[in-house]
């Protein structure tokens, strides 16, 4: 069968790497892919997503599977499955758990699932009477998607009033702050845990975790991501057990409850206050460089598993994964992420193979022979080992061998284990 990955980022590519030696594809097509997702298949473009379900109709594919969260909330996965394609991903009223986050919370108060205090309003007067109420720093939050953007910590209260201004008169995101959710703040660490689901049952994947901020040691602005291991082993058995029961089947049996069965990928932010696992907020598709370092543990089954989603027939899955670590380290461009960089040539010093180590391809065009760095992420380098030390050791060793001007990466990925080890 031929399968579609939707989307063009490193996520999409690191799917499309696992996948390219299952035996049973006979054709992989990225929609719209990025500048080396042709080493894996084809690309494809299309003005609109009607005209895509039209190809996928025609071509007869086997799998479609969405990458990002905008496609899902636009309703992607309901058009296909309307006509009878297969897809990994949930509906677009499903896809409301990250669309909209008034309605996540407002779900998670319902189903009593342990999240932190809050209030959603489209009241100035009301948000600030609450922000008052709340310890510093204070989360200020705008409903809709805000491209990773649109969740602010206010340090002081003026900072957080001034944001709830800003985005409840559409300065800040337009239509997507109209509405806000003002929560305390959680103090512990984050992990990243996901669950494949067909709407009833799941399978929980390795917990990984991410490091947001740009600079090593957490320092410097918030970005989409500059590096992620799994698994962690700050996530405890128990610590997951009581995941599985406090967050992921209330939700699942909520969501049924509500006659939005969810299927596909639900991404649980999660922080660990004191032991105890509180949702940050539910995202409906792979992290993303998360997605980077969990593909690689599938030693077999992967396919199995997003079509039993697909299918609704998960609990039937014979799939296994390996006993290893996986860390990713992003490289990204000069001015990320501050704005758009120059497009820079990229420059591969060593051909020879990293064992246990490879290089997911994100932000790149492709001009003749070579590519180029046109986005922000441009690549994450990912390392394989029987240890977050040497799975470190291995993702660093093939970071060497790329450059380009202006590239940037952290050094001091998954140092939170590593201090342990």
């Amino acid at each position: 069968m031929e399968i579609v990955i939707v989307g063009s980022g490193g996520r999409e590519y690191a799917i499309g790497l696992a996948l390219q030696n299952e035996c049973r594809i006979e054709g992989i097509y990225f929609y719209p892919g990025n500048g080396a997702t042709e080493k894996l298949g084809k690309n494809i473009d299309f003005k609109n997503h009607k005209d895509f379900v039209e190809f996928a109709v025609r071509e007869k594919i086997g799998l479609v599977i969405i990458g990002p969260e905008a496609p899902l909330v636009e309703g992607l996965a309901d058009i296909l499955r309307e006509n009878d394609i297969l897809v990994f991903g949930p509906s677009s009223k499903a896809a409301r758990l990250e669309g909209s986050k008034v309605y996540m919370k407002e779900f998670a108060r319902r189903y009593d699932i342990p999240t932190a205090t809050f209030v959603q309003t489209q009241d100035y007067a009301e948000a600030c009477r609450f922000i008052e109420t709340l310890n510093l720093p204070i989360v200020v939050k705008a409903d809709g998607l805000c491209a990773g953007k649109g969740v602010v910590i206010a340090q002081s209260y003026e900072e957080a009033k001034n944001t709830a201004k800003e985005m409840l008169s559409g300065k800040s995101f337009g239509d997507s702050g109209k509405k806000i959710v003002i929560e305390e703040y959680l103090e512990g660490f984050e992990l990243s845990v996901f669950a494949m689901c067909d709407g009833k049952d799941f399978i929980l994947l390795p917990a990984a975790q991410d490091h947001k901020r740009l600079l090593d040691s957490d320092k410097g602005p918030n970005t989409g991501g500059m590096g992620a291991y799994a698994p962690s082993s700050l996530a405890t058995p128990a610590l997951l057990e009581e995941i599985k029961e406090t967050i992921i089947d209330p939700t699942l049996t909520g969501m049924e409850r509500e006659g939005n069965p969810f299927s596909g990928v639900l991404f649980c932010g999660i922080m660990v206050v004191k032991g105890r696992p509180y949702l940050l907020e539910f995202n409906v598709r792979f992290g993303d460089p998360e997605c980077e370092v969990l593909m690689p543990l599938f030693k077999r089954g992967l396919l199995d598993c997003l079509m039993g989603c697909a299918k609704g027939d998960l609990k039937n899955v014979d799939y296994e994964l390996e006993e290893n670590v996986c860390v990713g380290v992003v490289v990204a461009s000069k001015e990320y992420p501050y704005k758009n960089s120059k497009k820079e040539k990229i420059t591969f010093l060593d051909a020879t193979p990293v064992e246990n180590a490879s290089i997911v391809f994100a932000g790149v065009q492709k001009d003749g022979k070579h590519l180029l760095a046109s986005g922000g992420r441009v690549l994450v380098c990912v390392g394989k080992g029987r240890n977050v030390k040497e799975a470190t050791k291995n993702a660093y060793g093939i970071v060497k061998t790329i450059k380009f001007e202006g590239m940037q990466f952290r050094k001091d990925i998954a140092y939170q284990v590593l201090e342990e080890e």
